[in-house]
């Protein structure tokens, strides 16, 4: 199997775990935040939802640079909407990636704001973390879902909600 194929395949096996997860943020909760230093909902499942586009990115570009191109998300108020906004991220990073050949990934790929650089690392190795970054949030999420008494749905197996623990 090529990396190519790997990386596809990770991908789909997330995005049902992902998928599971925004389905539970509930409309009535988009500006809730658990803290006053955490993201609401709303940033929180919206950046989710957009993560899957940077395997677009990544494999079109060279760099990202935060102080040429401010980061602007997406304003999602609706479960609807967000579920929308997730499946166009996916279908897009998807395109781009069954398009791309393995050597395509070999290219490092740099994170910076202006002069500061966050890191420069090879397409591949930043489209991974792209994963891990989704994995993180959708835990984030998990909890603030939890502290809303939202039964959580299982990523790697049974949560405790499905399972009666």
């Amino acid at each position: 199997m090529s990396q190519i194929q790997q990386l596809l395949k990770e991908m789909e096996r997330e995005a049902q775990t992902t998928r599971k997860m925004l389905e539970r943020v509930p409309n009535d909760q988009y500006d809730w935040k658990p803290h006053e230093k955490s993201m609401s909902i709303r940033q929180l499942a919206t950046h989710i939802a957009e993560l899957p586009s940077w395997v677009s990115m990544v494999l079109t570009t060279e760099e990202l640079d935060f102080a040429n191109n401010p980061y602007e998300p997406k304003k999602i108020d609706n479960t609807t909407a967000l579920l929308g906004y997730f499946e166009e991220s996916l279908s897009d990073g998807k395109k781009h990636l069954a398009n791309a050949k393995d050597e395509d990934l070999l290219p490092d790929w740099t994170l910076r704001n202006g002069e500061q650089v966050y890191s420069k690392e090879p397409k591949a190795d930043v489209i991974r973390m792209s994963y891990c970054q989704i994995v993180h949030h959708r835990a984030q999420l998990g909890v603030y879902l939890r502290l809303l008494n939202i039964p959580i749905p299982g990523s790697y197996g049974p949560s405790a909600d499905e399972n009666n623990f």
